[in-house]
């Protein structure tokens, strides 16, 4: 039976079944009618995203927050805090039905404090420098095309959390300006592999949707908003991953509904760590 959402976790970037702890859960195959769900799940997000560029509603998500709670996040902001929330989009009153998965949907927001936004975007388009910014979490990064506005990087990331998960992705990487002040990016992962014995002789890749599960889909979508106080950085990730087999709990469900979140949390924390 389907799984909805799972009612914790994403994020950004995770990977491979190397396994820490020498028992495996079973390899499960990712199903048209799951990436069909993950679809939706993206467009219906996608559409109220285009409501928030355009300015029909609030740019950031603390904005679109009731007054007392809006006040409560821009204290812990101010104080170098890494806000972060878990989301969920509905079509309609229903939740979106994803067979056999979980989705995960989280918001972080992060001030940059006493930073202009080009400093901020010379900080993020600096894809070269990520594996030194964002260790042990990017362990190499390339640019394989970029213009102005876009570009295509190949990454590897490592995450662990009872298992220890390693993932090659190519990720397609759009700038839009907003004005002056305000910039979005949309970021999508393709040619994923989860990495066995990962920077080894035996090291191994398998397509992520014969894998697994641990990381099938993951698109991130950053808000930069320059104000007075600095940038705010607001990441908004979608991510895919399998649900939990029935007896190998105890190993997947750290992983897949814990690293979601942490991986938000530790790309931002690290990103004002690298700009102060």
């Amino acid at each position: 039976m389907g799984r909805r959402r799972a009612q914790a976790p994403v994020a950004a970037a995770c990977a491979a079944a190397v396994l820490s702890i020498g028992i495996a859960a079973p390899a499960v195959e990712l199903k048209p009618a799951t990436v069909a769900a993950f679809d939706r799940y993206v467009t219906i997000t996608e559409a109220r995203m285009a409501g928030e560029m355009s300015g029909a509603s609030p740019f950031l998500w603390i904005d679109r927050q009731p007054a007392a709670t809006r006040g409560r996040l821009l204290e812990r902001l101010k104080a170098g805090e890494v806000v972060a929330e878990p989301l969920e989009t509905r079509d309609g009153q229903k939740s979106i039905d994803a067979p056999d998965c979980l989705l995960h949907h989280w918001v972080g927001t992060v001030l940059l404090p006493g930073v202009t936004l080009d400093r901020v975007m010379a900080f993020v388009k600096d894809y070269a420098q990520y594996p030194k910014h964002f260790s042990p979490m990017i362990q190499r990064s390339r640019v394989l095309k970029q213009t102005a506005d876009h570009f295509d990087v190949t990454m590897r990331t490592w995450a662990k959390k009872v298992i220890t998960v390693v993932i090659d992705a190519d990720y397609s990487v759009s700038y839009r300006p907003l004005g002056p002040t305000a910039i979005v990016t949309k970021s999508t992962a393709s040619n994923m592999y989860e990495v066995d014995d990962a920077g080894t002789s035996t090291e191994k890749r398998t397509p992520v949707e014969k894998g697994g599960g641990y990381l099938w889909r993951i698109n991130n979508y950053c808000w930069f908003d320059q104000r007075a106080e600095g940038v705010y950085e607001q990441c908004e990730s979608i991510s895919l991953t399998r649900d939990i087999p029935f007896g190998f709990g105890f190993i997947v469900r750290p992983f897949v509904t814990g690293i979601p979140r942490e991986t938000l949390e530790f790309t931002l924390g690290r990103v004002r760590a690298g700009l102060k």
